[in-house]
């Protein structure tokens, strides 16, 4: 194990699911020093007769009791919402943040972190079927069911199953930065980045056969950002109104094409000035943002820092 890498330990209990627990061992568990060096130090912590998935016995390291000496916490989706989470679990995962951990769930861990009092006074997301409970167990917490993941600093929630994959790549560009981060996702085939805020469930999703031209399209803009597109530039792309291309956009992904291409182009932003030595001025023109001004404005409004910041912390990492 290198000595400055960053821990992560999974937190497990019997019959915990299978599919978050694989997401958090296939993006911390996995050796990717290729990519950044160090990598994660990963570890799975919990009783030794836990079963993953309800029949697969998880091959255990540590016991919860050395949660407390992660820098990160995972926490997976819980059994049995009915009987609640071990009150051990809930004991580990509260001692763990107050000895100065960063804690993730993904899905209905939420109800884990909300029992260890962790999410009393945040806002905080899980799967939408388990929203309202979540809400009515615990009045505290300030339960969002319409989001994928909720950042509110050292405490970390997703939605359901694949918005668990969603933090933990997050996560990753939190750590290592967007150039890492897209590049681990295209290992694993999914998404670079769904913001946070996408909506995790689409009442009325776009047919199949729209499905193509759509994703088309993204593609298209993808790779022109540096050109000052806007919606009309790609309504005519997909020759559709605007007012269809906006509820075509609302009907996949839950955002607007203006607040798409924003994100777009911050993204770009953020992996250009980790990887490259352009001025902000030159970083604005090739991000569509038109001047240093404009992108100083949205890269503060969305990650909290200037560009000149962002650039220096990761250097300096």
């Amino acid at each position: 194990m290198h000595p400055d890498a960053h821990t992560v330990a999974l937190a497990v209990h019997d019959g915990i699911s299978l599919f978050e627990a694989a997401a958090a061992c296939e993006v911390f568990g996995v050796d990717r020093s290729d990519l950044a060096d160090p990598w994660y130090s990963f570890t799975v912590c919990g009783p030794d007769a836990a079963r993953v998935g309800g029949w697969m016995r998880a091959d255990l390291v540590q016991d919860l009791g050395a949660l407390a000496a992660a820098d990160t916490v995972v926490v997976p989706a819980c059994h049995d919402l009915d009987e609640g989470p071990p009150a051990d679990l809930v004991d580990a995962v509260r001692a763990a943040h107050e000895n100065g951990a960063r804690v993730l769930s993904l899905c209905t861990g939420a109800f884990v972190l909300a029992a260890a009092g962790l999410l009393d006074g945040r806002r905080a997301t899980t799967h939408w079927m388990h929203a309202p409970l979540l809400a009515s167990r615990h009045p505290r917490v300030q339960v969002d069911p319409e989001v994928l993941y909720v950042d509110s600093g050292s405490i970390l929630t997703s939605a359901g199953k694949a918005a668990g994959m969603d933090l933990c790549l997050y996560v990753v560009r939190l750590d290592h930065g967007a150039a890492v981060a897209n590049a681990l996702a295209r290992r694993l085939v999914v998404p670079p980045h769904r913001t946070g805020g996408q909506a995790q469930f689409i009442p009325a999703p776009v047919p199949a056969r729209d499905a193509d031209p759509l994703a088309d399209l993204l593609e298209w803009a993808s790779g022109r950002l540096h050109r000052p597109l806007g919606v009309p530039d790609l309504a005519r792309r997909a020759g559709v109104s605007t007012r269809q291309l906006t509820r075509q956009f609302n009907a996949a992904t839950g955002t607007t094409p203006l607040r798409w291409l924003l994100s777009q182009r911050l993204h770009r932003a953020q992996e250009l000035l980790e990887t490259t030595d352009g001025s902000i001025e030159q970083i604005a023109a090739q991000t569509g943002m038109g001047t240093a001004a404009t992108l100083r404005r949205h890269f503060n409004r969305a990650l909290g820092v200037p560009p000149d910041t962002y650039r220096h912390t990761f250097r300096d990492r």
